[in-house]
């Protein structure tokens, strides 16, 4: 089995749609589960997560790998392979100019697994 991910064809959100109702409302379908789990999973670890932070709160809506890799401890490798993962997730497009590469954010699928875990905090849990 391959590692690759399909690519998702999840709703549009600009039209106002998200792709399921949120999960404290209703049960998630398997194949929106499916093609949101490996988005979910990429964000489970902590480098990723940070560097999804710096991706999406980048002035201009874009970072350089170059600003990226000096603010970890890790190596060059290692944050490409950190990179590679969030891109296959769908969570970031790259895109290469000259000897760098750039990155931005996939605001539409961010929004999706954002309403996906949003819950009602008028409602009493207990």
């Amino acid at each position: 089995m391959s590692k690759q991910t399909a690519a998702l064809t999840l709703t549009d959100l600009s039209a106002g749609q998200p792709c399921c109702a949120p999960i404290a409302e209703d049960r998630i379908p398997a194949e929106t589960a499916a093609l949101l789990a490996p988005a979910f999973k990429a964000l489970g670890d902590p480098v990723r997560l940070q560097l999804m932070s710096m991706i999406a709160s980048a002035s201009g809506g874009e970072i350089c790998v170059c600003d990226l890799t000096p603010a970890f401890t890790l190596s060059g490798p290692t944050i490409s392979h950190h990179l590679k993962t969030l891109r296959e997730a769908g969570l970031v497009t790259a895109e290469r100019r000259g000897t760098w590469v750039y990155y931005r954010a996939q605001p539409g699928l961010m929004a999706q697994l954002a309403s996906l875990l949003t819950v009602d905090a008028s409602v009493p849990v207990g």
